[in-house]
């Protein structure tokens, strides 16, 4: 594996780098057909779970499910608190 002779000075580091910035740029953002909020083009929305005008996910039974787990949690640090 080969070594630098030299150190990469500052500035050239950063004249090297700065081309690598121009290309990071923000996504691109599509509205939600159903609840108008703004996504990444074909990716279900966080929202409301819908692609393609279609119901994919459940949002209502993940939340359930999520506030579920954290009561489980909660319980199970107040036990091992006593």
């Amino acid at each position: 594996m080969t070594v630098p002779k030299k150190k990469r000075s500052r500035s050239r580091a950063r004249i090297k780098e700065s081309h690598w910035r121009a290309k990071v740029k923000s996504p691109n953002l599509a509205l939600c057909s159903q609840c108008q909020k703004p996504l990444i083009p074909h990716h279900v929305c966080f929202f409301c779970g819908t692609y393609k005008s279609r119901q994919v996910i459940d949002i209502e039974a993940k939340e359930k499910k999520k506030e579920k787990k954290r009561k489980k949690l909660k319980e199970e640090a107040q036990r091992e608190r006593e």
